[in-house]
């Protein structure tokens, strides 16, 4: 009876993944060695080097084919490796060492060459089990199969931690670029659409105004007068711009004044509390100002809350964000609020956003940065 529980659907994959190791590694076998030994011969040649860079994207192919058979017969899930990369006008000769120095198609070869000995021995054991072991097959097929999962974690997945986190940071990199293009945008089209066309107005007013000087002066006045309302509302347009860029009372005061000014104009009374040993650095103090300034509009526009609070405090070394309120609830990172852009620019920076904002509320957003020292900021940016 527990030979038949034992046979299960996994233990018919393992073994049709013990039984194919032999066919599959003779033809990696013969690959890599002709690779290698073809390479290696012509390497004193021109054409050595080019083949073996070429054998070596071969070999990532077969990596790639190895990785699919093992998730689908052994069930185990790994990672692919980032594509090599690719930098315009590098050249032929840099891009010929990119794919020699290749970590990933070298262990792929390691794996490659090891996985004969071990094909001939799995092929076997696993015949033999099915011929004459079947009562005991299911524990060999499993143990078997185990130490082909670990040959292929330990040999064709990723390079390592560090090949993860450069595949995150190009993504993240990606994310700093759209949101910065953004942000472009929005100031052109603030600066068109309203300073730039109530400058324009201005300039034509007193041109008539300058017309009328001589004729009508009482009219030439009024349109004076008129022009100098329109140069207020300018002057108040670049200065809301301006806030919008970078405020100048959080460079010279720092994020707790800047916060206090932000939340005196929130139309819901919000109490502010920042606890900050020193000030952190100008990039990190205007993410995180940028952060509350939002999640306090949004606040506004959408929470219907009596009150709410924004609490600032650094823990090790990290600068943590806390708004919450009273409102109604319900805030989804997906949304329509915002939620998600501010998502991924925190992410950009090594940052986390977490929503908690049930149906009927509260609403509880903590934010994360990496805290970085102001002076240590500013002397790599003078490097």
């Amino acid at each position: 009876m527990t030979a038949r529980i034992a046979y299960d659907r996994y233990v018919w994959k393992e073994v049709a993944h013990l039984l194919a190791n032999l066919p599959i590694a003779l033809i990696g076998f013969v690959y890599v060695v002709l690779m290698v030994a073809v390479g290696a011969g012509l390497s004193v040649t021109v054409v050595g080097l080019p083949l073996l860079a070429a054998g070596l994207v071969g070999a990532r192919r077969l990596g790639r084919a190895e990785r699919a058979r093992a998730r689908v017969l052994l069930g185990i899930r790994v990672d692919e490796p980032s594509p090599l990369p690719h930098r315009p006008g590098g050249g032929f000769f840099a891009r010929l060492w990119t794919v020699l120095k290749d970590s990933v198609a070298w262990r792929t070869v390691l794996y490659e060459f090891i996985r004969l000995p071990w094909g001939v021995l799995t092929f076997t054991v696993t015949l033999v089990g099915l011929v004459v072991l079947w009562p005991v097959l299911p524990y060999l097929a499993r143990a078997l199969s185990n130490v082909d999962r670990a040959m292929v974690r330990g040999l064709l997945s990723p390079s390592d931690e560090l090949e993860r986190r450069i595949s995150e940071l190009e993504s993240d990199r990606g994310v700093v670029v759209d949101t910065a293009a953004a942000d472009l945008r929005r100031i052109e089209r603030d600066l068109h659409d309203g300073a730039q066309a109530r400058l324009v107005a201005l300039a034509m007013g007193l041109g008539l105004a300058k017309e009328k000087l001589l004729e009508d002066p009482e009219t030439a006045a009024a349109m004076v007068d008129e022009a100098h309302g329109e140069v207020k509302l300018a002057l108040q347009e670049l200065r809301d711009l301006a806030r919008g860029i970078h405020p100048a009372v959080l460079t010279d005061r720092g994020l707790d004044a800047a916060l206090s000014s932000v939340a005196s104009r929130c139309t819901v009374p919000v109490t502010v509390e920042v606890d900050l040993p020193e000030r952190p650095a100008e990039a990190i103090e205007g993410i995180a100002y940028f952060t509350v300034s939002e999640l306090l509009q949004n606040i506004s526009k959408h929470s219907r809350a009596r009150r709410a609070a924004v609490d600032v405090w650094r823990a090790d070394d990290r600068l943590l964000i806390q708004v919450t309120d009273d409102g109604c609830g319900g805030a989804r990172i997906d949304g329509g609020t915002g939620m998600a852009g501010l998502a991924e620019r925190l992410g950009a920076v090594d940052g986390m956003f977490v929503l908690d904002s049930p149906a009927g509320g509260p609403t509880t957003i903590t934010a994360e940065l990496p805290w970085r020292h102001r002076g240590a900021s500013r002397a790599a940016a003078a490097r």
